[in-house]
């Protein structure tokens, strides 16, 4: 590959390690880092560098097992309830657990089963076979037996076991170092305030962390602006002392990402385009016998490269089997498309409805760093699938515990700033309940109900015909299944989120049909999407009359968002929203938002959580004081 060459067709993952690898041997990379002496107290996480042998046995003796008399079994052997043994002092002594067994003696009678009389004498009422209670000299450990074998990484109850076989230094493989090179004339260190089009240098503490958490040494250098000389002479640099380079940044095919031609320029590109998604336009290559890693400037594809390819590599410098998550089967919250040509990572959020894990499929924009921070699990649609539908059982990959998944109260529908209130607040009051939420909108969320997807569905459905909320959608929806329970949970204000001093006068859903106003709208399904076209209805707009109508967010702060970065004028919302960003709003409406459930779940033990915390008077002034809502019937049942 020449060093001119921005861009390569995309690889498989499979067939990009393969090369990689390859790509290493040829250059002479080290396979393995070298093996140090450490003490055994200090050599947890470590990988061992040769076996581990048993110096001594353990236990080294003969001992008690119990608090209690030793005795010779022989002693004991006609001994029942009607006929008991009694052994005078001198035929037993006294032992506690961990004794050594006294000579002449053979087993142990717990003391609870021990009569002593006046005497001093021991009374026994059951006969006890030879070594009960006792734990025989190398029950444990024997001396000279294998302990651990080659390539074993330590835990606590490896170097007890250790310390226990008399080992008291191990030989294992120093911890690979990690050197990350942030790059780009835009970045800024962490702890500084970014300008316009500037970013901060969140990539290398994330990836620095990652190595950390891999059992590597880490270490990030200075930002280095974007210019070919000053990246190449920090790759080099960096490579004399590191196991493995993360250059951040540039691996794409822009004017300025320069990293593909530096490590040709200056080494081997084994591989530029990887067809793993996010995370394609990684760089995979060595330079000077170290390997390099390209990490895409997008955080989620910065984060996931280091897990499918970053990983692996450390793993095999230090000997040791790579790490593997564990995995469950999961149905799909909802249709879940998927380009083909491209192992598809999907990040999701689980929880355990009626018997069964779901899967919720989170933003999967690469600078979505929150997808990530917010997922339970990982789901890979293979690149020759064109993802999945509704309801599909898939594997997923595990980021927390099942059980910890089990213990989440799953809402699905529209978006509101409550929930994730009541979130951080079920959090504070229990670390072991959560609330995840995800955004859909209110039609969505009845059909996940419906389809057994989520434990409640946040709904703010307006039906024009009847100027109801929420409750028509149910019936149609819903009506023909099981009984089916609607909780008030606020009413809240929606309007026009505006610019600060409201700049351009907005007064009314009619102003929206204004010549070069650009409008930004939520999703369909939504309630408020729904909202806004009953007020078109009601003054005889078109939709078509609202420039930017078709234009889609999927949460009221996002809406706010567009507002503040002035890339809207104006979007239906509710008022926390507009605070929320230091915007004006020009109210609308006032709207119910309720949680809808099947009544047979009202009396889970999951759900309690949420009722107790909707009755308090704490939780309800903290929703008040986002503003825009009231709590007058927050906890009520509707329906």
């Amino acid at each position: 590959m020449t060093a001119e060459s921005p861009f390569v067709s995309d690889v498989p993952a499979a067939e990009a390690l393969d090369a990689w690898r390859a790509a290493r041997a040829a250059a002479g990379c080290p396979i393995r880092v070298e093996t140090i002496r450490v003490p055994v107290g200090a050599a947890v996480g470590r990988v061992t560098g040769e076996p581990v042998w048993a110096r001594r046995s353990s236990p080294a003796f003969d001992a008690a097992a119990m608090d209690g008399i030793a005795v010779r079994a022989a002693d004991t052997v006609a001994a029942s309830e009607t006929t008991p043994a009694l052994l005078a002092v001198g035929d037993f002594e006294v032992v506690d657990t961990g004794d050594p067994l006294p000579d002449g003696y053979d087993a142990v009678v717990m003391r609870e089963h021990v009569h002593r009389t006046a005497e001093g004498s021991a009374e026994l009422r059951a006969a006890v076979p030879p070594y009960q209670h006792v734990r025989s000299i190398g029950e444990d450990i024997s001396a000279a037996e294998l302990l651990l074998p080659t390539g074993h990484r330590l835990r606590p109850v490896d170097v007890a076991a250790c310390a226990a076989a008399g080992v008291t230094e191990l030989v294992v493989r120093r911890p690979p170092l990690v050197v990350v090179v942030p790059t780009g004339d835009e970045i800024r260190p962490i702890g500084t305030e970014p300008g316009p089009g500037e970013i901060l240098d969140t990539n290398s503490l994330m990836l620095a962390a990652q190595a950390r958490e891999a059992h590597c040494d880490a270490q990030v250098t200075e930002i280095v602006p974007d210019d070919p000389e000053a990246i190449t002479a920090a790759l080099r640099a960096a490579g004399a002392s590191a196991d493995l380079v993360i250059l951040v940044a540039g691996s794409s095919a822009g004017r300025d990402d320069y990293t593909a031609r530096v490590v040709a320029g200056a080494g081997t590109l084994a591989v530029h385009g990887v067809a793993v998604r996010p995370g394609h336009p990684v760089v995979l290559g060595t330079v000077d016998r170290t390997p390099v890693l390209g990490a895409p400037g997008y955080p989620v594809s910065a984060a996931l490269t280091f897990d499918i390819f970053a990983a692996p590599l450390l793993a095999e410098l230090e000997g040791a089997a790579p790490g593997e998550r564990p995995s469950t089967t999961a149905r799909l919250a909802r249709k879940l498309p998927s380009a083909i040509g491209m192992d598809d990572w999907v990040r999701v959020r689980l929880g355990r409805v009626r018997g069964e894990v779901v899967a919720t499929p989170l933003p999967r924009g690469a600078g979505v760093l929150t997808s990530l921070v917010r997922a339970d699990g990982l789901l890979v649609v293979p690149a020759g699938v064109e993802g999945h539908h509704a309801g599909e059982q898939v594997r997923v990959e595990l980021l927390r515990g099942l059980a910890e998944i089990g213990r989440t109260i799953v809402a699905i529908g529209s978006h509101d700033l409550v929930l994730d209130l009541a979130a951080s607040a079920l959090r504070a009051e229990n670390p072991l309940v959560t609330l995840a939420s995800s955004n859909v909108g209110s039609l969505g969320g009845l059909v996940a109900l419906r389809d057994g997807l989520c434990h409640v569905a946040g709904s703010h459905l307006l039906d024009p015909a009847t100027g109801e909320y929420t409750l028509p959608f149910v019936d149609r929806l819903l009506g023909a299944g099981p009984e089916v329970a609607v909780v008030r949970l606020v009413h809240r204000d929606q309007g026009l989120i505006v610019a600060p001093g409201n700049p351009l006068g907005l007064s009314d859903v009619a102003d929206l049909t204004r010549p070069g106003l650009s409008y930004v709208n939520r999703q369909r399904g939504a309630g408020t999407r729904a909202l806004l076209d009953h007020e078109l209805a009601r003054r005889g707009i078109e939709p078509a009359a609202v420039s930017g109508y078709t234009r889609e967010e999927h949460t009221h702060l996002a809406v706010a968002a567009a507002v503040a970065a002035g890339r809207a004028d104006t979007g239906m919302g509710i008022l926390a929203a507009a605070r929320a960003f230091g915007l004006d709003f020009v109210p609308v409406a006032q709207e119910p938002y309720d949680l809808v459930l099947r009544a047979d779940t009202l009396t889970d033990a999951l759900l309690a959580p949420l009722w107790a915390l909707l009755d308090r008077p704490d939780f309800r002034a903290a929703v008040e004081a986002l503003g825009g809502y009231s709590c007058a019937e927050t906890g009520r049942r509707v329906c």
